[in-house]
């Protein structure tokens, strides 16, 4: 499926650590990552995806959110949030540069 070839094209970037896929309700539909894991990104992210759009649409109530990127010391978060699914890829940004 095509869900599947774009995690696969992903994944096959270096550095790249894992992949989550969550429904618009939060909830992990797909993921590279222990259970875990996925469900303590998908819940934390979704919440910080909401919140960040919400800041996007206060300043500009005609804009959206299209794209965040979080970069800690061991991560980079990448987050495509979409209508119905928030796409989120974790690498380590060492590997990838």
């Amino acid at each position: 499926s095509e869900v599947e070839e774009t995690i696969k094209r992903l994944q096959s970037h270096k550095g790249v650590e894992g992949i989550v896929i969550v429904n618009s309700d939060g909830i992990p539909i797909r993921s590279t990552l222990d259970n875990n894991l996925t469900v303590q990104y998908s819940a934390l992210i979704t919440q910080l995806a909401s919140k960040a759009r919400s800041v996007v649409r206060d300043l500009d109530p005609q804009n959206d959110l299209t794209f965040l990127r979080i970069r800690s010391k061991k991560h980079e978060i990448m987050v495509a949030p979409d209508k119905e699914y928030i796409l989120i890829v974790i690498q380590n940004p060492q590997e990838s540069s």
